[in-house]
């Protein structure tokens, strides 16, 4: 019997690279998400790395906020051994424009499809998707053990369903567990985030503006160990634990905007300008992935100067339909 694996949140970065990194191992994916997939630069599962459209693979548009009883039909009849959930309202900033849409779709949305889930008996892990916005800021590296202190409505609608989850996994034995990663990045991400913004921003010749200054510190990790510790953690993990997913290299985003700049050849000066801080931005959290190293036996691969190598290729091969695609974030309710 071939793997199955039923992925929430199909067309989220995250989640299209999940699933890239899982079909050329044999492993027959369902993918759920609630837009429409979106082009196929963004999607690493079609035309990439010479996969094409697979019929290990089948896609189902629907709303976590508005379809519950059909997910809950769609994956019982798929009947996969584990859910790995990426789906969220996952902005930091825009969560203080509409927050009421945020603890809908992380919290409300996600309890209304737990209830159900949580009857699968066939379910050999579920694995939720979570963030280390949950600690809030922090100093020094943060272990898996450290209090929840939310700073934004996305943080605590965040930590809200994790509590949520908790009381299933102490109740009713339900298989959840927790991944936090680090700032993802790699080629087919959206254009918002920092890393594409900066390498397409300097190839159209336009500023990107550094909010604070850049002095913020962050951790990014290449979505393909995302996904291999994804994987490992749905296959290995113990339920009801959380595992944190990171490199052991931090630097500001400052640092990281002069390194795509020294990369591509453009001085730090042409392509950025200065803008007030975000609210509610927190200084750091730097995520200690020792647990995950050593209990089971992960490590990441692909270093920070590699994967930005990678990204501006997808970049430069994409220009054109780059061109064509929104590069601000576009809210949905």
């Amino acid at each position: 019997m071939r793997e199955k694996i039923a992925v929430i949140g199909s067309n989220s970065f995250s989640g299209a690279s999940f699933i890239a990194y899982c079909l050329p191992l044999g492993t027959e994916m369902l993918g759920i998400s609630r837009s429409f997939e979106p082009a196929e630069v963004f999607l690493p599962y079609y035309k990439w790395n010479g996969l094409s459209r697979s019929s290990s693979f089948r896609f189902e548009r629907l709303d976590i906020n508005h379809d519950t009883d059909k997910i809950v039909e769609v994956i019982r009849k798929f009947h996969p051994d584990y859910i790995i959930n990426f789906a969220a309202q996952g902005m930091v900033a825009q969560s203080w424009d509409h927050p009421e849409h945020w603890y809908q779709t992380n919290l409300i949305g996600n309890v209304k499809l737990h209830d159900q889930v949580r009857h699968f008996n066939f379910l050999k892990k579920y694995v939720h998707i979570s963030t280390p916005e949950v600690y809030g800021s922090c100093s020094g590296k943060v272990t898996e053990s450290i209090p929840f202190n939310p700073s934004t409505p996305y943080a605590a609608s965040k930590a809200a369903c994790d509590l949520h989850l908790l009381t299933f996994f102490k109740n009713y034995g339900f298989p959840v567990v927790f991944t936090r990663a680090a700032n993802v990045y790699g080629p087919g991400q959206q254009l918002y985030r920092i890393i594409p913004r900066t390498i397409l921003y300097i190839r159209l010749g336009k500023k990107i503006q550094l909010h604070g200054g850049g002095v913020s510190v962050r951790c990014f990790i290449h979505i393909q160990d995302v996904s291999s510790a994804t994987l490992r953690i749905a296959r290995n993990g113990i339920i009801g634990q959380t595992y944190h997913i990171a490199t052991d290299k931090n630097i500001s985003i400052k640092e990281l905007v002069e390194l795509i700049c020294k990369m591509m050849n453009v001085g730090f000066e042409e392509a950025v300008e200065i803008a007030p801080e975000r609210p509610g931005k927190d200084a750091a959290y730097l995520l200690d992935s020792a647990k995950l190293r050593k209990e089971l036996y992960w490590t990441d691969c692909i270093s920070l100067e590699d994967g930005i190598h990678q990204t501006i290729n997808w970049v430069d091969n994409n220009l054109e339909e780059l061109k064509k695609q929104p590069a601000e974030y576009v809210h949905k309710e």
